[in-house]
């Protein structure tokens, strides 16, 4: 049952952190400057348009190696609890037709959740550098 939770932790890790990934990825492509501006007509700081881009490069390369995934996870959970109740809420649950509304950022959020509580343990960098809950794992394989 374990090596179960295990795999299906790989999956959610590797698929949140390419996600966020390319979201990053995105936001330098389309023009970084573009983004700025959107946060400052949105009332935040334009500067965090970049920490949000390079939190999302970074965090995503570390999660799909497996390197501090509880540590991103759990930042990328509150980045996106920041971005539905600041950008979606308003826009409600499904959008208004200009707008995506906020499903997709809550289950950005409940996979950043789990990740963050949980971890993830297979093919994990962390796992193989630190050795963290190894026997744990071995026992359950």
């Amino acid at each position: 049952m374990m090596i179960k939770n295990e795999i299906g932790a790989f999956i959610l890790r590797v698929t949140l952190g390419a996600l966020f990934l390319i979201h990053g990825i995105v936001k330098f492509q389309g023009g970084i400057e573009n983004i700025v501006g959107w946060f400052d007509s949105i009332g935040l700081p334009g500067f965090m348009a970049y920490g949000v881009a390079f939190l999302e490069i970074i965090g995503g390369i570390a999660i799909i190696i497996g390197l501090a995934t509880r540590f991103f996870a759990a930042l990328f959970a509150l980045m996106m609890i920041g971005a539905t109740i600041k950008v979606k809420l308003s826009v409600g649950l499904l959008g208004n037709g200009q707008m995506a509304g906020y499903e997709l950022d809550l289950a950005f959020l409940a996979i950043a959740i789990y990740l963050a509580i949980n971890g993830s343990k297979v093919l994990s960098l962390s796992q193989l550098v630190f050795h963290k809950d190894s026997n744990e794992f071995k026992r359950a394989a």
